[in-house]
């Protein structure tokens, strides 16, 4: 005779797994709650305050700033008012923490030796900034792979990358923005705002930069 040997009653077995499925439910719930408080709560807060911001270029150089219709609004180019274009040093606007340094989009073939090559798409070669509170400042259409990486702390005028005309871009000239949070908001440069604010029309204006090292003791 056949003996039918159990180690348990089924629904005993049924209560247990279905008691494990609930207590990793409920600890899959609470790591996605965890990794929402840490990604979005930062995210949700105010801004802090404006940092002073300086023109991303040589300390003393007078520098023009334009937009013109169609550029978007905010979006800032910067040419020098005197002198070669072509590889002029771009530095940081303020202290801060390298979060993108890469291609955006595609580099296309316009070079200093080769100036009416095709386009690219995008803004080439190019460096984003964190510098706390929600602000971020961009660097486009560098000259070639930027000098800083990912990661990278930055200090106030420490050079990041050299001007070109990669992406989709006409001729050599840094475009900038600066960010408050998701939003691009108008450009202030040593306290003061820089009055480009829309592209519905041509715009220019010049300032001098005060993107300076700061004296040393």
């Amino acid at each position: 005779m056949l003996w039918l040997v159990t180690t348990g009653h089924p629904r005993s077995h049924r209560r247990t797994r279905s008691r494990r499925f609930r207590i990793l439910l409920t600890l899959g719930a609470v790591a996605v709650l965890a990794v929402v408080a840490v990604v979005a709560v930062p995210l949700l807060r105010p801004p802090g305050p404006r940092p002073l911001f300086q023109l991303p270029v040589g300390c003393g150089e007078t520098w023009q700033l334009s937009t013109y219709p169609g550029h978007d609004d905010y979006d800032v180019d910067l040419y020098p008012t005197e002198g070669e274009v072509w590889g002029r040093p771009v530095l940081a606007s303020s202290e801060g923490t390298v979060t993108v340094a890469g291609i955006n989009g595609s580099l296309g073939g316009r070079t200093p030796e080769n100036p009416d090559g095709p386009r690219g798409r995008g803004g080439g070669y190019w460096v984003k900034i964190d510098h706390g509170g929600r602000w971020e400042t961009q660097y486009l259409h560098l000259l070639e792979p930027p000098l800083v990486e990912v990661g990278q702390r930055v200090a106030q005028g420490e050079q990041i990358g050299r001007i070109g005309s990669t992406g989709n871009s006409g001729a050599p000239h840094l475009h900038y923005e600066q960010r408050r949070g998701w939003q691009k908001v108008e450009t202030w440069f040593d306290g003061s705002p820089s009055g480009i604010t829309h592209d519905d029309a041509e715009y220019t204006l010049r300032l001098t930069s005060n993107n300076c090292a700061p004296a040393q003791s």
